[in-house]
């Protein structure tokens, strides 16, 4: 029987290792300092928020106090009532206008695909706030403000990373299946629902976690379109709690753990197909 030899590390080796290791510890820490600290501060009292500093343990972790006042005070049943609606239709939306786009995009050459693409990478480098005066009025003109449906509409807008994450999968489809069907009689419509979307499955995922994410926790465009108290999302309901006589983060924080419970439960519940989708989703063009 053959002995194992043992690894010998250089001593070079044996100092980076230490410092990749301490500093993926220290990053953790940095990383679970706020979460931790957001926790805590949860379970105090306005008495025990003012008297001790962020880190130290409330008295009694039974205290659930905060969230019934923050649920309550911040109408937060709505407020998820009202981003459950927004995320549904918004998710349909984009995914169908993405990929029909990108179907389009990808599948027939025309003249000025190549120009309608670059002018989808142009608007991606546009900063978001330069362009908020000519959007609002848009909005304005339309009545889209203080409307769900208006503000659905602008978030259901062209979602250019979507786009090419769509392209980018589509361009390992095989044209093939496209002309056998389309032999058989099949229209185009009938290969986008039939052919093309099944197998965009994957990239569908990945574009629904990052839409869906980045509308979940959207706050600017909600507080300026939904200026309503009934329509009032969970990421600014969160503001009923600050005032020019100061900001109650005991409340704040316990706000802030009830809006993270809906997407903690769905990430449990669906992290197969999450990390599924994702992995197969990062395709090489």
């Amino acid at each position: 029987m053959v002995a194992k030899r043992r690894k010998h590390y250089s001593p070079s080796m044996i100092v980076w290792i230490f410092i990749k290791y301490v500093s993926l510890l220290f990053f953790t820490i940095v990383a679970l300092v706020p979460v931790v600290s957001c926790v805590i501060t949860a379970f105090k009292t306005d008495a025990e928020y003012q008297s001790t500093n962020v880190m130290t343990l409330p008295e009694s972790w039974l205290n659930f106090d905060n969230f019934i006042k923050a649920f309550d005070m911040a109408n937060m049943g709505r407020a998820f009532i009202n981003s459950l609606i927004i995320l549904i239709f918004v998710l349909i939306g984009s995914v169908l206008v993405g990929t029909q786009l990108a179907y389009v995009l990808n599948r027939f050459k025309f003249f000025g695909n190549a120009l309608i693409r670059n002018l989808f990478l142009f608007a991606s480098l546009l900063p978001g706030v330069a362009m908020q005066i000519s959007v609002y009025n848009i909005m304005q003109q339309l009545g889209f403000i203080n409307h769900l449906y208006g503000y659905i509409i602008m978030m259901m807008g062209t979602d250019v990373i979507a786009i090419y994450i769509f392209i980018q999968f589509m361009e390992n489809i095989s044209t093939s299946l496209d002309e056998s069907a389309f032999i058989d009689g099949a229209s185009y419509m009938t290969i986008y629902w039939k052919i093309i979307l099944p197998l965009l499955k994957p990239a569908i995922v990945t574009s629904l976690i990052l839409k869906g994410v980045s509308t979940y926790n959207e706050y600017y465009n909600a507080n300026l379109y939904l200026q309503t108290k009934q329509l009032r999302t969970v990421a600014i309901s969160l503001f009923s709690f600050t005032g020019p006589l100061g900001s109650r983060y005991n409340l704040i924080c316990a706000g802030v753990i009830i809006s993270l419970l809906p997407a903690l439960i769905v990430f449990i519940l669906c992290q197969k197909q999450i990390y599924s989708g994702i992995t197969a989703g990062a395709v090489k063009g």
